[in-house]
């Protein structure tokens, strides 16, 4: 049986994800990639870019020409807070299915880009991470909270990273606190010499963020407990971790018909 042919636009596609995601969709013979936004490079195509696939895809600075021009079904964004959201509601109108993996969304953007994509009947991913190992990191982390509520995160990230910390580590911490009561933690008497010394607080817990040159993307959950302690570490030494999880969300937002916040949520 012949898989339906899934036509994908890609912006970013010059950036590092971007640039991988591209690489994946050309080789995936169940996709075609139709279109890549950029910020420049308007009317070339990515065979005219250095490190490219050589395919005559067209490149459009403007995401309403690239989907007035282009027949798409699915864009995946991978490019920053800033754009995100406009780039989902620019898909939205296009009647385009957006998986994004794009962080920095608010509660608010996530509540009022839901009721878009209900209103238009249209799929849409937005994934803090894209790497399944990360995906299961959390889900062991919110099913050891349960029995081990002590918790700490400690996110590591390239320089070059906007946010802090990473929508991975809030994520994170938003599945734990589904199955843990808020507590403080530490000795209530306890004095900070240096400001942000115990990191950012989140219903007790705290999330520490690095942020260094040399690494890619990198989690630990620490739990104590009485005699014990439990580490799980996720680590992302390539971006090509993330990829099948990208080609899982294309596969997936052509079957949806709301917006899903999480990989965890269509992972079994």
């Amino acid at each position: 049986m012949t898989e339906t042919v899934i036509k994908v636009a890609i912006t970013g596609a010059r950036g590092k994800m971007g640039s991988e995601a591209v690489r994946m969709v050309t080789s995936t013979p169940h996709f075609q990639l139709v279109a890549a936004i950029d910020t420049k490079n308007e009317g070339k195509t990515l065979a005219d870019l250095e490190g490219m696939p050589n395919v005559e895809v067209p490149i459009y600075v403007d995401l309403h020409k690239a989907f007035s021009e282009q027949e798409v079904d699915v864009l995946i964004d991978l490019t920053n807070p800033k754009f995100g959201r406009k780039h989902m509601e620019i898909a939205f109108e296009h009647g385009v299915r957006p998986v994004v993996g794009t962080t920095g969304f608010t509660e608010d953007d996530i509540k009022e880009l839901s009721q878009i994509a209900e209103e238009r009947s249209l799929g849409a991913i937005i994934a803090p991470n894209f790497a399944i190992g990360a995906i299961l990191m959390m889900k062991f982390s919110q099913m050891a909270a349960r029995y081990m509520p002590d918790v700490e995160i400690i996110e590591m990230h390239h320089d070059r990273k906007l946010d802090a910390p990473s929508g991975t580590a809030v994520k994170t911490a938003q599945m734990i606190s589904q199955v843990r009561e808020p507590k403080q933690q530490g000795n209530p008497d306890e004095k900070e010499e240096l400001m942000g010394a115990k990191g950012a607080e989140f219903q007790g817990m705290r999330i520490h963020s690095v942020r260094l040159p040399g690494l890619v993307a990198h989690q630990e959950v620490l739990f104590g407990g009485v005699g014990q302690t439990l580490t799980i570490r996720h680590d992302s030494i390539d971006r090509t971790s993330f990829m099948p999880g990208i080609k899982l969300a294309v596969e997936t937002v052509m079957k949806l018909d709301l917006l899903v916040y999480g990989l965890e949520n269509i992972i079994e």
